[in-house]
């Protein structure tokens, strides 16, 4: 077993060449509000959900990334609206939100 049920990346890469980055979607934001949500849930620590920030995820074009283990499901979302679908069908009922996985072909 691992130690947490559900461990979350979102990406908060930034960068300074204009390229597409996740920092330009407010992802520092969403991070903020989904570690909140999770907290608020009860979900938060041991045996349950971690929120980390994280570096490029190389998935850029896609942005905001989130990334989900130990499913390895990618998610792409545009509100917070989005984030609570996320915490509330895949974090808490362990159902992926189809309508917000990221395409496996998306990438920087």
């Amino acid at each position: 077993m691992s130690y947490y049920q559900h461990h979350v990346f979102f990406c908060l890469n930034e960068r300074k060449n204009g390229e597409a980055a996740c920092a330009q979607h407010d992802a520092q934001a969403a991070f903020d509000h989904c570690k909140a949500r999770v907290k608020a849930e009860g979900l938060a620590g041991p045996g349950g959900v971690r929120i980390n920030k994280a570096g490029c995820l190389d998935r850029c074009a896609g942005g905001p990334v989130a990334v989900v283990y130990p499913e390895e499901t990618w998610y792409t979302f545009v509100d917070q609206h989005d984030l609570d679908e996320i915490v509330e069908e895949h974090l808490k009922n362990g159902r992926v939100v189809q309508r917000l996985v990221l395409p496996p072909t998306v990438g920087r």
